[in-house]
């Protein structure tokens, strides 16, 4: 029986006075909401591992949640998704959808377009092309094999048939890419300059499409072809007026939020959400879909910190819940069902098989005329053949319009899921970069020849990491005949955020390319020049390059420059960082996930790494200028074993610096009675390894390790007689001695081995309760809060394949035989 939805009220009066919740509009509407997110949630997670964009999981919930899968009981969806409750959650999801659309139309940069060069023209010009003639041709094959399709408009048809073939998501791809490691890549930039001129031509073409479907519905009266025109011509009107008054306004408005002069008006937050609302219903009015109007309007606003804080409002909110929605209402109205019969099936194998082929054949051919090799160019066809979220608008549309049928939609829709789930298993077998670059993986390996050059990774998290880690690296440039290369990587955290898409205008193959045109604004501009104005200073070359992922595979990234600069060493800063406030310590923490990054350096390193517990090593500056001051006194605490000796290997390069005063102090045993006991470390099942300190699994010769310990001090010794303070101290209370160092406030910067394989004197701590066990037990200790430690310090860690391998241990005494 029908509804009428006039009379279908907002909410119920609660069960206790007989009243279902779900027969009310807004009680339904949280039910469907929570069942959905869940429902995608849960897919998402399932295809993580395949590393599946998010938008396949919102897509394949609807199917599951609609007529093709749960939605053939009846019961249930008259229930749970009434026919009455579909414009309800249909127009939720459009304000996500037009809003969506606006951060899309805000994130993709114009004018990187015209800087991509005629190569990614042509790319996207060739990979729109192909893929929309041969849509021209499956238009006729469907219009004369499916039942209803030849009803609607020829043109029309071929609009909406060639756009849907030949689009390219450009949201989704910035996804792929960035989950790849390819984002900052030579092929990465070339798909996504392609993909945002694809994206620009795909909704002028949509733009068009509707612009035809209104000038008749199947069924119903045609209506003058001159319509089309007028609606085609007030669409120019409306963008022209746009680009030409609403840009310059905008640019007003982002001067006015801008850091500089210091106003954050709520108003002009809210006139521009207004803008969005406003934009929709104008190219609404005129008869092109109100998605259009937000896109639109989200280009005429600048690139900046305005955008970004504009995305930061709303982003959240739009892409975590409203768009979701959306997309599974694509899924609910997809009935796969009506894909039945071999001749179905035969064209959803032609429909996609075209779509494939025209989008790779016709990039691939063109790249490969661009000079670029074939494996790229292959990649490049895949990547391009990305559809997603962008298809399932124009699907969407179109079914609205209704130019596209039950079967010709659940056909498309098939189309655009199974070619975004190829692309990434697909891009991952073709495009592997080259691994496997040899060099000398710890500072100790580096013969006397070498020495003379120093390459060094140095991670920053954003400018306050400037100070201290250039304080470091100076401190390790040594004589005017040492040449330092340091290789800077920016981490930058890809989140699930539609804004992560922004980075791209953002960072380029080898640097950072805001640099020349935004000057020294934002974040990233202050992490480039204050190491720029480091690599003025003589004998210092200065990279920059940029990491772009998830937090969980950031340490890819690291280990790979690492491996391919052949650098011997990588620093990283420490996810807390102790600044004087008012007097007091203040401690910043950047988060535990890049306490997890700095853990999976440490394990997956192809070379040493130090991490900089920063206690103010840089002073107060925040972005140095040509010269830069070094730590004066440094103190190398020796216990024996790898981690130290590489510990002491740089501590010798700091030991020629002038300006630097070091102290090594190395803790001896104290003599043994046949009355003493010897620590005994065996590997502990019952500790774990999050809170516990772990130890190599290698059989360690304790002998042999001692010996290394006296031959590497000794050189040592010899090499900076007179430069160096050596002192040998017993170690009567280990941690007492360790502790009192750190808060003599003698030295500013500390150095420590990690202690993989533990001499005696550091087994007999091993128990303590570990805070930051990644750094061992006597970093930890020196990176403890509120322990009343003054110096900074740097952890160590000497590569070793045959010390991979770590377990948490339990310390056992054993009596001495005499």
């Amino acid at each position: 029986m029908g509804v009428n939805i006039t009379s279908i009220k907002t909410s119920s009066n609660g069960v206790w006075q007989g009243d279902n919740p779900l027969d009310f509009a807004f009680p339904l509407l949280i039910v469907q909401t929570t069942l959905i997110l869940v429902v995608s949630r849960f897919l998402a997670f399932l295809l993580k591992p395949l590393r599946q964009p998010k938008v396949i999981a919102e897509i394949v919930g609807g199917i599951i949640l609609g007529p093709s899968a749960l939605g053939r009981q009846q019961d249930y969806m008259h229930r749970l998704f009434p026919k009455w409750s579909t414009p309800i959650l249909e127009s939720v999801a459009s304000i996500g959808l037009l809003f969506f659309l606006f951060l899309v139309g805000l994130e993709l940069d114009l004018s990187s377009i015209r800087r991509s060069g005629k190569r990614a023209i042509f790319i996207a010009a060739a990979g729109i092309s192909l893929p929309f003639t041969l849509g021209i041709g499956v238009a006729f094959l469907l219009r004369r094999t499916i039942e209803g399709a030849d009803k609607v408009g020829v043109a029309q048809y071929i609009v909406f048939m060639g756009v849907a073939l030949s689009i390219t998501a450009f949201p989704v791809l910035a996804r792929i890419l960035a989950e790849l490691k390819l984002l900052t890549t030579q092929v990465g930039e070339t798909a996504m300059a392609a993909a945002a001129f694809n994206d620009v031509v795909a909704w002028i073409l949509l733009a068009l499409a509707v612009a035809l479907a209104g000038s008749g519905t199947p069924g119903g009266p045609q209506k003058s072809p001159l319509i089309s025109v007028w609606v085609l011509l007030s669409g120019v009107a409306f963008v022209a007026f746009m680009m030409l008054v609403i840009r310059p306004a905008m640019k007003w408005v982002a001067r006015r939020c801008s850091p500089e002069s210091d106003i954050v008006d709520e108003a002009y937050i809210c006139l521009t959400l207004a803008g969005v609302m406003v934009s929709g219903f104008m190219t609404d009015f005129i008869g092109i879909h109100s998605i259009f109007g937000g896109f639109v309007f989200g280009l005429t606003i600048p690139k900046g910190e305005f955008a970004q804080r504009l995305i930061e409002r709303i982003e959240d909110f739009i892409s975590g819940l409203l768009l979701p929605l959306y997309f599974a209402s694509s899924g609910l109205k997809t009935d796969v069902s009506q894909i039945r019969g071999g001749r179905a099936w035969g064209l959803l194998a032609l429909v996609i098989s075209t779509a494939c082929a025209g989008k790779i054949l016709g990039t691939f051919a063109v790249a490969m005329m661009c000079n670029i090799s074939a494996r790229e160019s292959l990649t490049l066809g895949f990547l391009m053949n990305t559809k997603g979220l962008v298809e399932l608008i124009v699907l969407n549309i179109g079914k609205e319009k209704k130019v596209l049928n039950d079967e010709v939609f659940a056909i498309l829709v098939l189309m655009a899921l199974f070619t975004t789930f190829i692309t990434t298993p697909t891009v991952m077998a073709i495009y592997k970069p080259a691994r496997g670059i040899s060099g000398h993986r710890r500072l100790e390996s580096i013969p006397d020849s070498a020495k003379d050059e120093l390459r060094v990774l140095a991670c920053v998290h954003g400018p306050g990491n400037i100070p201290s880690l250039i304080n470091l690296i100076e401190t390790t440039r040594s004589t005017t005949k040492s040449q330092l290369k340091l290789y800077i990587m920016h981490l930058v955290e890809l989140t699930e955020r539609s804004s992560s898409i922004m980075m791209v205008q953002r960072f380029r193959k080898n640097g950072f390319p805001f640099l020349k045109r935004f000057g020294q604004g934002g974040m990233h501009g202050r992490v480039a020049v204050g190491f720029q104005a480091y690599g003025q200073l003589g004998h210092v070359t200065v990279r920059t390059t940029t990491a772009i992922s998830a937090l969980s595979t950031m340490h890819e990234d690291i280990c790979h420059v690492a491996e391919s600069k052949r650098v011997p060493m990588i620093l990283l800063p420490f996810h807390k960082q102790w600044r004087k406030m008012n007097g007091e310590d203040e401690v910043e923490t950047v988060g535990h996930g890049w306490r997890a990054v700095n853990q999976r350096v440490l394990k997956d390193a192809p070379c040493s790494v130090a991490v900089l517990v920063d206690r103010g090593l840089g002073g107060s500056q925040q972005t140095p200028g040509p010269t830069a001051t070094v730590a004066q006194r440094v103190c190398m605490i020796f216990f024996g074993g790898p981690d130290d000796r590489e510990g002491l290997q740089l501590c010798g390069r700091m030991a020629e610096h002038p300006a630097a005063k070091v102290t090594v102090i190395r803790f001896v045993k104290k003599e043994e009675t046949a009355a003493d006991t010897v620590v005994v470390l065996k590997p502990s099942s019952t500790k774990s390894k999050e809170n516990s300190y772990t130890f190599t699994t290698a059989q360690v010769n304790p002998q042999r390790e001692k010996e290394l310990d006296d031959e590497a001090m000794t050189g040592f010794q010899q090499r900076w007689e007179g430069m160096v303070d050596y002192k040998e101290k017993v170690a009567n209370n280990i941690v007492e001695s360790v502790m009192g160092i750190g808060r003599s406030g003698e030295y500013e910067l500390i150095m420590i081995g990690k202690g993989r394989c533990p001499s005696n004197i550091v087994a007999e701590v091993v128990d303590r309760q570990a805070e930051n066990p990644e750094l061992g037990p006597i970093g930890d200790m020196l990176a403890s809060s509120g322990k009343g430690i003054l110096s900074s310090v740097v952890v160590i860690q000497q590569h070793d394949t045959a010390h991979v391998e770590e377990t948490p241990v339990s310390k056992i005494l054993v009596s001495q035989e005499v």
